[in-house]
């Protein structure tokens, strides 16, 4: 995508709500016919971790999957590009009475659909420092779009993987905020498998770590997609992490992640292959 693209997006985020929802709707039926291969994908995790479904309902789910995918990624177009005050319109945020205190905080962040809109309604909402861990996109233009987007309010600092540890626990314990993603596959480097929908999932142990090494509580943030725009719900801190055990801690992560997927599961980002990364003589799931 070039320049001119992502003009466009600015501009359909001046269109109603309603009519935007419709476009996305129409585009992700369009993807889910075309990209065969990133559809394979959603089927085969939705295969895995929720084997109990028949075929016509992992069909009907996986439809969903790019809908939501397809309105998300076009509601950036409005989230990105119009007021604070049309943000805040659109985004109900709940939860803030949980962000009371000013001790070191990593919010657990799940990749669902509305990352973005949590991301951005905590910068908005609250006068304080934040971090998060961005991956730079091929796409130079995209690339550019997205960091932007990022770094619309509030006081935001957006760190590259290669930056490093060291620099992340000292921004924590200094007092900023760290927006964590930690439920993806980043490859079999650092990883540890726990199970995920009782699958062996590659899992970076980063929010447990992240935790004990800036000596930070952690805070869930789940965000919602609705018919009226997004729910931002921040949930009380956890009280029972870090442990002392890495593994445990990574695999109790995933475990209260299956409680939020199943809450709304076609709001997940199923689009990823989260089963890429396989345990030593184990054939691709892909």
């Amino acid at each position: 995508m070039g320049k001119l693209a992502f003009k466009a997006l600015q501009i359909l985020g001046y269109l109603p709500l309603s009519w935007l929802r419709g476009l996305g709707f129409a585009l992700g039926l369009l993807l889910h016919k075309a990209v065969k291969a990133r559809r394979r994908v959603v089927q085969t995790n939705l295969r895995l971790c929720f084997p109990h479904l028949s075929e016509p309902e992992r069909d009907a789910l996986t439809r969903q999957v790019f809908v939501y995918f397809a309105q998300a990624w076009l509601d950036r177009s409005w989230l990105w590009h119009r007021s604070a005050a049309c943000v805040q319109s659109r985004v109900k945020f709940l939860g803030i009475e949980h962000l009371a205190s000013d001790e070191p905080t990593v919010f657990f962040a799940p990749h669902f659909v509305g990352l973005d809109v949590g991301w951005t309604a905590l910068t908005l909402a609250m006068p304080h420092a934040f971090t998060t861990i961005y991956t730079p996109q091929s796409n130079a233009a995209a690339d550019a779009w997205i960091e932007r987007g990022r770094q619309r309010f509030g006081q935001v600092r957006l760190f590259r993987r290669e930056d490093g540890v060291k620099a992340i626990v000292s921004a924590l314990r200094r007092g900023e905020w760290l927006y964590l993603l930690p439920d993806m596959n980043f490859g079999p480097s650092e990883s540890i498998f726990v199970p995920f929908y009782g699958v062996s999932a590659a899992t970076v142990p980063s929010l447990s770590r992240f935790s004990a090494l800036g000596r930070a509580r952690v805070v869930p943030v789940i965000t919602r997609m609705t018919d009226k725009g997004y729910v931002v719900e921040v949930l009380p801190a956890w009280t029972d992490f870090p442990s002392q055990d890495v593994q445990a801690d990574t695999a109790l992560m995933n475990a209260r992640l299956q409680t939020y997927i199943d809450a709304m599961p076609a709001q997940y980002f199923w689009v990823h292959q989260r089963f890429k990364t396989r345990p030593e003589g184990e054939p691709s799931v892909y």
